[in-house]
C-alpha cells in the first residue's frame, strides 16, 4: 500500500473514530486521559530508550543546543506530559454546552450548543511533548486527530501514539481516534493535506518554511501556528531591576521556544543606564547581542543589526535590541516585523500600558511580565494545541474550547414558517 493510499485509509478511518468519540461522556473521556497519564509514567523506560535513539541522531545531524533541549524526554518532561492530561482531565468540558439562548416572537427557542470540529491534522517539528499535548486536547474536545511529526522525532512520537492508543483501548475509546503518520517521507504531508473529504482542519506547527508549505499546499483549512517574533518594549518609565528580570527570563529561560524574546526595544531615555547592566546580565549567561546604530553606540563592542535580523526567530542565545524615541516607534517596529504572537511592554505608566494593550495587534499581549507566558497551561487553559497567529477562528493558544465550534439548536412546539 502506498503512503497516498495509507493516509487515505488513516483519515478515513479517524472520521469513524471522531463520530464514536463524540457520544462518549465526559466521564469517559477523563478516565482515558487518566490512564493515558498512567501509562506514560509506565512505560517510562521504553519511551525514554525510544527517544535516546532521536537525540542521539540530532547530536550526529549537529542539530543546535536549543533543539536538542527540544527535543529530549527527561524525567521532568515525561511527568509534565502525563500531569498536563490530568489537568486536561480535570477541565469543564466545552462538548454540549450552550453559548446563549434566546425565544423568538413566535416561540421558537434558538441556542448555539459547542461541538467538536470533527477530524485534525497536526503537522509538527522537534517537540515530542506536542504528540501527548494534542492527542489529549482531541480526546477531551472529542475530536479525531492525525499526528505527522517531525522526523527528528519519529522514535519518540511512534512510541508515545502507542502508549495513547493503548490507554485509548483500555479505556474502551476508539484507537482510531488517535493516529501517527509513522513515515518520514514528505509525501505524506501531501497526502495528509490533500484529505477535504475526511479532514476539517490542519493546524501546523514549526518553522517559517514548514508554515508556507502547508498554508499553499493544503485543501484543508489551515490555522497557522507562525513562527513566534516577541518583543518586550522597555518604556522610559520602567522600573530597571523588574525589567531586567522580564528580559532575562523571556530571552534566557528557554530559547529555542516560541515564546521567547527576539528581539528587545527600549526607550532612549532609560537606554544610558539600562542597557549596559542589562548587556553585562545578557552577557554572562551567553547571549549575543545585535544591536541598531544608537544602541552600539551605547554598547560599542556587540555586532551591528541588519534589516534581516529584525523579523528573525533565532530560537537561540541571540537577541536583536533596538534603541527607539517613543512607544510610537516601538509600535511601529512591532506592526512592521511582528508574527502576531506576543508582545510585552515595562512600564510603570498606566495610560501607555494601556495604549500599548490596545494597539499590539498579536495572540498574546502582557504588561510587566516575561513572553513566556504565552502557553495554554500557563494561561489557565491546561494543555495547547498551539498557539495560532492566525484569527479565524482562534487567536493565541488553543485550548479545550478553540478545538470547539457551535450549531444551532432550535426547539419549538410545532411551529411552521408562513
Amino acid at each position: 500500500m502506498n503512503i497516498e493510499t495509507t493516509v487515505a485509509e488513516m483519515a478515513k478511518a479517524a472520521g469513524q473514530g471522531a463520530r464514536a468519540l463524540a457520544r462518549c461522556s465526559s466521564v469517559q473521556k477523563n478516565s482515558a486521559l487518566n490512564r493515558i497519564a498512567e501509562k506514560l509514567i509506565e512505560n517510562k523506560a521504553e519511551i525514554q530508550a525510544q527517544n535516546a535513539k532521536d537525540v542521539d541522531e540530532a547530536r550526529n545531524q549537529g542539530l543546535s543546543a536549543a533543539m536538542i533541549d527540544r527535543l529530549t524526554i527527561t524525567d521532568k518532561v515525561l511527568s509534565a506530559m502525563a500531569d498536563g492530561l490530568k489537568d486536561v482531565a480535570a477541565l469543564e468540558d466545552p462538548v454540549g454546552s450552550m453559548d446563549g439562548t434566546w425565544v423568538r416572537p413566535n416561540g421558537l427557542a434558538v441556542s448555539r450548543m459547542r461541538i467538536p470540529l470533527g477530524v485534525i491534522g497536526i503537522i509538527y517539528e522537534s517537540r515530542p511533548n506536542v504528540t501527548i499535548d494534542a492527542a489529549g486536547l482531541c480526546i477531551k474536545s472529542g475530536n479525531a486527530v492525525i499526528l505527522r511529526g517531525g522526523s527528528e522525532s519519529l522514535h519518540s512520537n511512534q512510541i508515545l501514539a502507542e502508549t495513547v492508543a493503548a490507554g485509548l483501548a483500555e479505556s474502551g475509546l476508539p484507537e482510531t481516534a488517535v493516529s501517527f503518520i509513522s513515515v518520514r517521507d514528505r509525501e505524506a504531508v501531501n497526502a495528509l493535506l490533500s484529505q477535504d473529504a475526511y479532514v476539517d482542519l490542519i493546524i501546523p506547527r514549526g518553522g517559517e518554511g514548514l508554515i508556507r508549505f502547508v498554508a499553499e499546499n493544503s485543501k484543508i483549512p489551515v490555522l497557522k501556528h507562525y513562527k513566534g517574533v516577541c518583543h518586550v518594549y522597555v518604556d522610559a518609565s520602567a522600573e530597571p531591576a523588574m525589567a531586567m528580570e522580564i528580559c532575562m527570563n523571556a530571552k534566557v529561560q528557554r530559547p529555542g521556544v516560541c515564546n521567547a524574546m527576539e528581539t528587545l526595544l527600549v526607550h532612549q531615555d532609560a537606554a544610558q543606564t539600562f542597557l549596559p547592566e542589562m548587556a553585562r546580565q545578557f552577557g554572562q549567561a551567553g547571549v549575543e547581542l545585535r544591536g541598531c546604530e544608537k544602541t552600539r553606540q551605547i554598547l560599542p563592542d556587540i555586532a551591528a543589526a541588519t534589516e534581516a535580523d529584525w523579523p528573525e526567530e533565532y530560537l537561540d542565545l541571540i537577541l536583536a535590541v533596538k534603541t527607539v524615541e517613543s512607544m510610537d516607534e516601538a509600535l511601529a517596529h512591532i506592526a512592521a516585523y511582528s508574527s502576531q504572537h506576543t508582545e510585552a511592554v515595562v512600564t510603570s505608566h498606566y495610560q501607555r500600558a494601556h495604549r500599548f494593550l490596545q494597539e499590539a495587534d498579536s495572540s498574546v499581549v502582557l504588561v510587566n511580565a516575561s513572553t513566556r507566558f504565552n502557553d495554554g497551561g500557563q494561561l489557565g487553559l491546561g494543555a495547547e494545541m498551539g498557539i495560532s497567529t492566525s484569527k479565524l477562528h482562534a487567536f493565541g493558544p488553543m485550548g479545550l474550547r478553540e478545538l470547539t465550534t457551535t450549531k444551532f439548536v432550535v426547539l419549538g412546539t410545532g411551529q411552521i414558517r408562513t
